[in-house]
Parts: C-alpha cells; structure tokens; sequence
C-alpha cells in the first residue's frame, strides 16, 4: 500500500477522503461477452485494484441495463420473454467476468428493480422545469447537451440516431430531446405511471441507479468510449439538473474501443470476437495484460498476435517474479507509474526489469497472479 499517492487521470488529479464512489455502465444482457466489453470491465477493475493499493476504500456499483428495447428485440427473435432472456446472458456475462478475475461489485442494480426510481427522476426534473410531458411520455430538455459534451447539434444528432433516438418524434420540443420515461405500446415492457404505461429510457435508467447508489455524484464512472455521447452526457445532465450539483462525476474513464480491421467490434458489424473463443487458446491473464498493456483511452486493432505477444511478456512477468530481489525503489516507481494515469505498459517494464517483488506487486495489482 502506498499511503499518500494520488490517481491522476486525463491529467487532473482526483484525490480521495473516505471511499471512492465508482459508477461503471454494465452490460445490456442481450448477448455473449466479446473483447470489447471485456476491455472495459477489465480496465474498471484495474482501476479499482490500484486505488486499494494506494490505500483507498472502494465501492463499486455495475448496473444491468435489462430494460432495454435492443434486448427486447432480441428477446422476441429468440421466442423469450425478456426478463428470462436477460437472465441467462448475464449468467454467461457473470461467468466470463470471473474467468478474467475481474471482482463482482459491491452494488450491481438492475434497470427492472428501478423503475419507481426513474418515475421518482422524472416527475422532479417537471417540477424543477427541466422536463416536459407530452402523449405519455416524459421528455427531458437536452437542447444544450451536445454543447456541453462539446459537440454541435449535427454531430450530437447523428450519434444518437446510432443508439435509436428519433430525432423526428413528433412529441420533442427539441431534437435533442430524449425521453426519461417513454409511453410503451404493444407487447413492449410496460409499468403503470401518472403519464400512462411505459417503461424507463435508458439514460435516465443510469442517472437513476447511479444516484439512488451514490447520492448526488461519483467520484469516477466508467465505460467504453462508445458511451461518451448520447449515453453518459445525458445521464450526467439529467442527474445535475435534479440536484444541483456539479460536476455528476468527478472523473470519467471512456475505455478505448476495440477494433477489428479498423472496424469498431459490434454485433451489427458482425466481427465479434467472444471471450470465451480467445480464453480455449489463451489463458485469462494473457488476455488481461492485452488489454492492459496500453494507454487506457486508446482504441486498438484486435489481432491474434496480439494475444501472443501478451502471453510472451506475462511469462517473463512471471520469470522476474521468481527473482529475490526486493527494491524499494523500483516498487515507488512502479505505484507512481500506476498512478500516473494508469500507465500499465511503463509498470509492466518496471516490474520485468526490477524483478522479485516490484513484479509480485504488479501481478496483483493488475490482476495476473
């Protein structure tokens, strides 16, 4: 442990009294894990890890986005209600994360167990003005959003097409306007409200979770860099314009995507890679250290080698940690490398170099030994 070290991420310093309050968007259940959402679940526990070697309490909530109208979707090809469907991917979900020794949360609140919770969201941001009602529905007020998140409109709007907003929806005041809670129509999941039957929208599904968790705000949230824009930029307005507190999150984590053939790996573009294909020719922690082994922010081509060449370097990791030596300086260094905007690969080379217990540190710090 090094008492007195302080995480820097994106260059700010994020100092901690007490617990780290850390929100990481979980999965959508609608499907196997691949290596994308590996990379994210792996770097958030990664993060998590090097604030308990530094002496910080950490609390870690994960939702489950299990109302969702893509895992409706798919739910309905598979002929399964969308409750059971959802259930038997996160089993599968749950059990690649524990072959990558990434730790179980200590909250992990599922969007069905919180619709009362965005109902609660909904009906403050009308009192406080930030939201409207109109045929059902109950629309937030995000004309400023794409500002905010630094985009302009067109930009802002061509990315949330991606994820399924309507700009066109003839209910909006505004084409940046998303919905908080949406009227549900046949055969869509649906709860009694005081605006009709509906369901959450997704944004305000995490806005909900993360401040019924955390209260007001977090000290770090996470999630792939896919995220950034609508999903997380929303969920941040909605929750500062309830509260009144800003920032929402004191710092964000928007893990770099993962590629293939300079492809973003999604299932629409039908180059996944799956977690437990790599893990029959590779062991866990050589997956893990090949997702580590690089600036956290960065999105990177997946190729086999790549995996190779992780296995080769945990297995000299390994060599150095067989070694005696015991260096009080190459351990400093190393947490200030870890620290220092998570720089795995400079601790990585650390650890080799040094040996003995910089190295054992390293593997369990980083989640490979």
């Amino acid at each position: 442990m090094a008492q007195g070290a302080v995480l820097r991420i994106n260059g700010h310093l994020l100092p901690v009294v007490g617990r780290a309050r850390m929100y990481v968007c979980g999965i959508t259940p609608y499907d196997t894990t691949h290596l994308g959402h590996a990379a994210t679940f792996v770097w958030m526990d990664t993060v998590a890890r090097v604030l308990r070697h530094i002496g910080v309490e950490v609390e870690v909530c994960r939702n489950v986005t299990d109302v969702d109208d893509v895992l409706t979707a798919a739910a309905d090809r598979a002929g399964s209600p969308y409750d059971s469907f959802a259930a038997v991917q996160q089993f599968h979900f749950d059990r690649d994360m524990e072959a990558l020794r990434v730790r179980p949360p200590i909250h992990e609140p599922r969007a069905h167990n919180y619709v009362r919770q965005v109902e609660g969201l909904a009906a403050a941001l009308l009192t406080t003005g930030a939201a409207y009602e109109a045929g059902g529905s109950v629309y937030f007020d995000g004309a400023d959003v794409p500002a905010r998140a630094g985009l302009d409109r067109d930009a802002a709007l061509a990315l949330a097409a991606e994820y399924g907003e309507d700009a066109h929806d003839p209910a909006k005041r505004d084409p940046c306007d998303v919905a908080i809670w949406q009227a549900s129509g046949a055969g869509e999941p649906a709860w009694p409200s005081p605006w009709g039957a509906g369901r959450p929208g997704w944004h305000a599904e995490c806005a909900a979770m993360a401040l019924t968790t955390f209260g007001p705000a977090v000290d770090l949230h996470g999630g792939g860099a896919d995220l950034r824009f609508p999903h997380h930029a929303y969920e941040a307005a909605m929750a500062e314009a309830v509260t009144g507190v800003r920032p929402f999150a004191r710092a964000w984590l928007h893990v770099g995507t993962v590629l293939v053939d300079g492809a973003k790996m999604a299932k629409s573009t039908g180059n996944l890679v799956l977690v437990t294909d790599v893990l029959r020719d590779y062991p866990a922690e050589a997956l893990r250290l090949a997702c580590l082994d690089r600036p956290w922010a960065a999105q990177w081509d997946y190729r086999p080698d790549v995996l190779a060449g992780a296995a080769a370097r945990l297995e000299r990791l390994y060599s150095a940690a067989g070694r005696s030596e015991d260096n009080d300086a190459a351990q400093a260094a190393l947490t200030a490398a870890l620290v220092a905007d998570l720089d795995v690969p400079r601790a990585v080379e650390i650890a080799e170099e040094a040996g003995g217990a910089a190295a054992r540190t390293a593997l369990g710090v980083l989640g490979l030994g």
